[in-house]
């Protein structure tokens, strides 16, 4: 097989898997909404596809390359399936619970909490055991500490400052304040460095299929800025059938998406610089982490379930573009995109 073919075929297997299985669950969640059922496993099991697509792709094609982590991507593969399955469960078999904390929770819902913590530290051994030839030859190597902790630090001042602009416009200039004198807050904070080695899975499912993989295709054959911001748009397209029938409701899915493509663009326009300043595919991990898990420390709200039935409304759309569109939008003016690979 000529290389060419092999890319074409890697390509088709990833958008099988990142897209197809995507959108193909998307309608168990629509049917899921009309029932209703518990589905919070379909945003989380989402994640693991981009990567599963880049990972089967890779094993089908590339499978006697001696560099190919094989034992992580299979690893991998098996929890991106475990998931999926609980997220057929959800909606084929809603019956089933389990009781926590005195309240009735689904119990694929328990389940593919206990298997995506559960996975991601089981899939740490066979990353570590590949050994640092085998990481680096497939994008899965630390490198770039002090530009890597760079970017994680202008993002964090970024986040905040967006929080407290908010906060401000709306008439509560205090709330940020408010929120970091609380005990819980800091225990919230002090926590995230342990969560993210338990939960690290899922984030690496969307940035190793985004950034990794398809980002570079799409600035070869669009440029290194055009490519950026059609991937800002294809990813929040990806979350189509969530914006419909999880994050809100299906009457303000169409404003939810619009919303989600304005965020996807900008934050998409920092992780792209961010990548491309470090190549250190685990500073777009990392900081897809803290954008997901600050939302629960910005609401002060710590449930896990503020994401869901959100009140959206076109009238928030211009904010969503100051604040998400030009704040990390600007990224994509930076010298990283004038650079030829």
């Amino acid at each position: 097989m000529t290389e060419t073919r092999k890319t074409k075929r890697q390509f088709v297997i990833f958008m099988a898997v990142a897209f197809g299985v995507t959108y193909v669950t998307g309608l168990l969640v629509w049917y899921g909404s009309t029932i209703p059922v518990e589905m919070s496993v379909f945003p989380s099991a989402q994640m693991f596809y981009p990567a599963a697509g880049v990972m089967l792709a890779y094993l089908l094609t590339r499978w006697e390359d001696r560099l190919l982590p094989r034992w992580f991507y299979l690893c991998y593969l098996l929890v991106t399936l475990l998931m999926l399955a609980f997220s057929v469960l959800a909606v084929t078999m809603p019956g089933q619970t389990v009781t926590v904390l005195e309240q009735p929770v689904s119990l694929w819902s328990v389940l593919s909490q206990y298997v995506m913590l559960g996975g991601s530290v089981l899939c740490l051994i066979p990353l570590f055991l590949s050994g640092k030839e085998k990481r680096a030859a497939y994008g899965l190597g630390w490198k770039r500490w002090k530009a890597s902790v760079f970017c994680i630090f202008v993002f964090l001042v970024l986040y905040f400052g967006r929080a407290a602009v908010t906060f401000a416009v709306s008439g509560n200039g205090n709330m940020m304040l408010d929120i970091l004198k609380s005990s819980d807050a800091w225990i919230y904070i002090a926590m995230l460095p342990l969560n993210f080695i338990l939960a690290f899975a899922p984030f690496l499912g969307e940035e190793y299929g985004w950034r990794y993989y398809l980002q570079p295709l799409l600035q070869k054959r669009f440029g290194m800025r055009a490519g950026v911001l059609i991937l800002g748009v294809v990813w929040g397209l990806w979350h189509i059938f969530l914006d419909f029938f999880f994050y809100t409701t299906p009457d303000r899915g169409l404003v939810m998406t619009v919303s989600q493509i304005i965020t996807c663009v900008g934050l998409g326009c920092f992780f792209a610089w961010a990548y491309q300043k470090t190549g250190n595919i685990w500073v777009p991990v990392i900081l897809h982490f803290l954008n997901n898990n600050l939302i629960l420390l910005i609401a002060n709200d710590y449930s896990g379930g503020v994401t869901e039935n959100q009140q959206v409304s076109w009238s928030m759309i211009p904010s969503a573009i100051l604040l998400n569109g030009v704040l990390f939008g600007l990224f994509l003016l930076s010298g990283e995109f004038r650079k030829k690979e």
